[in-house]
């Protein structure tokens, strides 16, 4: 049986105050509410805050899934997540302000084969390879032949891992069990693999694998270490004029390729959590192909973040200078920290950005960004590369 042992940790002492052991199939409940298997009685648990349920595969195994029920909110690994599968060792918030539950798993369970690691018990905290043989040290399962080492994020359309395939750290990105019955979702889940095993730029992340197993489709892409600019901004702070400026430049590199591409590509999701800073060089990844539109397909459908995106986007008619378009909003969120849709204003020809009472953002900038976010397309940029031009020239 796979059974799940649940542990109720208080961190201020570092020790377990509960522990819950269950066997499938029955869901696990908890919340505030006394007729729950875990009741947890605290001011910021809900009555039903979140349910821990397994499902069975016909092929045999199964996997065990958390889903949040709360407006309070559940954190997997410090990541917020509406539903996520668990792996073994997984650290579960219940809210923000924190009653902590730890995961265990008695075996791997998707498609699992015997992953070698190794028994050796003095390794540091935290460490991923045993310091003495280099095998992984916890494999909560394995998917194909990759072996599944934690997990990076979830989100509506899939749910990201890192994952260890003979001599390399790589992302393996894994579709969402209820998106895998949508035609759309399947759709770009299956073109971001496409577009990625077409690009090849320094700036967008390499195209390994596309597979399915189990009935869910994989895509094994390579590992960037680094944080995505809504992260980065976060933690540090908005950035200063010159560094915004450089990694919009390189966006504009990595959009001037794709736009370049015969037919020419839209990325539609231009925003600063789909761009990545690279830690060891601050060099910038743009992620997230699931979106991309190729010129001259038919369109209608709506994508991208309501503060980023184009008139037209929001019609569903992108084009390349749709793209462009984000950039503007983008430095905004870079250069003050704040929220871009704080700094637009109604004029008589519609809705614009306004920049002006920013000191920190020079005039040769502002004009910048109000060109770039233009209403009508054709009163942009024409180019990325022309739109790089003026952003060196904005600051010289």
């Amino acid at each position: 049986m796979k059974n799940i042992q649940i542990s109720l940790w208080d961190e201020n002492r570092s020790q377990i105050l509960q522990q819950w052991q269950f066997i499938p199939p029955a869901p696990i409940q908890i919340g505030r509410s006394p007729e729950h298997p875990i009741v947890i009685d605290r001011p910021s648990i809900s009555r039903f805050h979140a349910t821990i349920s397994y499902t069975s595969l016909r092929q045999g195994g199964g996997y065990w899934e958390i889903r949040n029920h709360s407006a309070n909110g559940t954190l997997v690994n410090d990541l917020s997540i509406d539903k996520v599968l668990l792996t073994n060792g997984d650290r579960i918030q219940l809210s923000r302000s924190g009653v902590l539950l730890t995961i265990q798993l008695d075996v791997a369970i998707i498609n699992l084969t015997t992953p070698v690691t190794c028994e050796h018990l003095d390794n540091p905290a935290n460490t991923l390879f045993c310091i003495h043989c280099g095998q992984p040290i916890t494999v909560s399962r394995q998917i194909k032949h990759y072996q599944i080492l934690k997990t990076l994020g979830q989100g509506g359309m899939g749910t990201t891992y890192l994952a260890w395939d003979k001599a390399k750290l790589l992302v393996l990105k894994e579709m969402n069990a209820d998106m895998a019955t949508i035609p759309k979702a399947q759709e770009l889940f299956a073109r971001e693999a496409k577009i990625l095993q077409s690009l090849h730029h320094p700036g967008i992340p390499e195209y390994y694998d596309f597979f399915v197993a189990d009935g869910r489709k994989y895509l094994a892409m390579e590992l960037i270490h680094g944080q995505d600019l809504d992260v980065y901004v976060m933690d540090r702070g908005k950035i200063e004029l010159a560094q915004a400026i450089e990694w919009m430049i390189q966006l504009c590199e990595i959009l001037g390729y794709i736009h370049q591409q015969q037919p020419p590509l839209i990325h539609r999701d231009i925003k600063p959590a789909n761009i990545l800073v690279r830690t060891i060089d601050r060099r910038i990844f743009l992620l997230d192909f699931g979106a991309v539109k190729e010129i001259g397909t038919l369109g209608g459908t709506k994508i991208g973040a309501p503060d980023y995106m184009a008139p037209e986007q929001n019609n569903g008619q992108p084009c390349t200078q749709s793209d462009l378009y984000s950039i503007g909003p983008t430095l905004i969120f870079l250069l003050t920290g704040r929220n871009p849709a704080e700094f637009i204003e109604f004029r008589p020809d519609g809705y614009h950005f306004n920049v002006s009472a920013v000191p920190t953002i020079p005039p040769k900038v502002q004009a910048l960004i109000d060109r770039v976010t233009q209403r009508r397309s054709q009163d942009r940029y024409l180019a990325a590369a022309d739109l790089a031009r003026d952003l060196r020239a904005s600051i010289t």
